[in-house]
């Protein structure tokens, strides 16, 4: 793993009138790294994945992709710099073939031209085990090809950094399994993933480290194995009196 900072969030704040979200947050994402992000509800996890991804603007603090100050920058735009994400309930166009999902994705979201797509769109299919649902409505998916899906199509813009929403939620443990399986495989080509997750089992399986947020502050941040040992994670993740 390389220890070249694609990612880094610098005293990052959030505030939605009087509701303080999150405060003064600092963390490095480094390159081919699975970076997983703990905390119970309300800890101001997806905000921070919307500041991110460009779907809200900080209240104070920087982010920089690689060189670059994220500036306000809209999510096409961040998606064309290379940011991919999904989301906590999938968000596929129920109208669309699978296929036509990614398409849509690969052409706008990555840029790619027409030709170039089809076969790009078809081996993230086959990436994804959706090859034999290409011509299947979206909308008819279970949700276990859904998270897939989600996930096919955020890899189908050809993301450097791949921000994951709780995407085991809801799943069985085989299911939940399967798609670890699938984001090892990913990070393995290399992407950069931070994944924000419930299912910590899931999160144990594939993280080279682990950050706590509660109440909108870092409260840890580590190897895996140290960071669930902390006895503040405990007390406020676990529910454990240390």
């Amino acid at each position: 793993m390389s220890r070249d900072v694609l990612l880094q969030a610098r005293e990052v704040s959030k505030s939605f009138g009087a509701v303080r979200v999150l405060h003064e947050v600092s963390f490095d994402v480094y390159r081919g790294e699975v970076l997983g992000i703990l905390g119970p509800n309300g800890a101001g996890k997806t905000t921070l994945f919307n500041m991110i991804s460009g779907d809200i603007k900080p209240s104070g603090g920087d982010i920089r992709l690689g060189d670059v100050a994220l500036r306000g920058e809209p999510p096409f735009k961040r998606c064309r710099m290379g940011i991919g994400r999904t989301y906590q309930i999938p968000r596929p166009y129920s109208g669309m073939t699978t296929f036509e999902n990614l398409l849509v994705a690969a052409a706008f979201g990555g840029g790619r031209s027409e030709r170039d797509a089809y076969a790009f769109c078809a081996q993230v299919l086959t990436d994804c085990e959706l090859a034999d649902k290409a011509n299947t409505s979206s909308g008819s998916l279970t949700l276990l090809d859904r998270k897939r899906l989600e996930l096919a199509r955020a890899l189908a813009s050809d993301p450097k950094l791949l921000l994951l929403d709780e995407i085991a939620g809801g799943l069985t443990e085989e299911e939940s399994r399967s798609l670890v399986a699938l984001v090892r495989r990913i990070r393995d080509r290399g992407v950069t993933i931070v994944w924000i997750e419930h299912v910590l089992h899931a999160l144990m399986a594939v993280a080279d480290r682990l950050m706590v947020l509660n109440f909108g502050e870092k409260i840890a941040e580590g190897l895996p194995q140290e960071v669930i040992a902390n006895p503040e994670v405990k007390r406020v993740y676990m529910g454990v009196e240390a």
